[in-house]
């Protein structure tokens, strides 16, 4: 590997992750807005997107640890916004969905949310945004394979 390539990858995670960091620091200033951090907010998106879901699966899917899971989800549960129910076939599993109020809160700030993200992102055009999906697509599952 010659050093002009590994300046360019160099070059390239820094861009990718200063980045990462602003577009998430102003995503996530907007969710704090309603109240919410960034992981509850992570889990009500999940349960309003996909519905209710095991507890023991949410924490794979929003990529957080399975401890912070019962964390967060006794905090929402708190504010009235999920409530865990047993499954009736298997008494180890345990569902997280949305409250009535929950769904109300959901439906009133997922819009502003989702206009926040398409104006932090609004400096490129459709083209530039599929192709940055399928580049960093690909660069995701090229490094996930590495096997260290």
């Amino acid at each position: 590997m010659s050093r002009e390539d590994l300046d360019l990858s160099l070059k390239l995670f820094v861009v990718l992750s200063r980045a990462h960091r602003t577009i998430t620091d102003k995503a996530n200033q907007s969710i704090q807005r309603f109240g919410l951090n960034p992981t509850e907010f992570a889990v009500l998106e999940l349960l309003y997107h996909k519905g209710t879901q095991p507890l023991q699966q949410i924490g794979g899917k929003i990529l957080l640890a399975s401890g912070s899971i019962t964390y967060v989800v006794d905090k929402l549960e708190g504010k009235g916004l999920l409530a865990r129910k047993a499954c009736e076939k298997d008494r180890r599993v345990t569902y997280a969905e949305l409250t009535d109020s929950g769904k109300e809160l959901l439906n009133e700030i997922f819009p502003q949310h989702e206009q926040r993200i398409d104006e932090l992102v609004a400096g490129l055009t459709k083209e530039e945004k599929q192709t940055a999906i399928d580049l960093l697509k690909k660069l995701g599952l090229y490094t996930s394979e590495l096997t260290s």
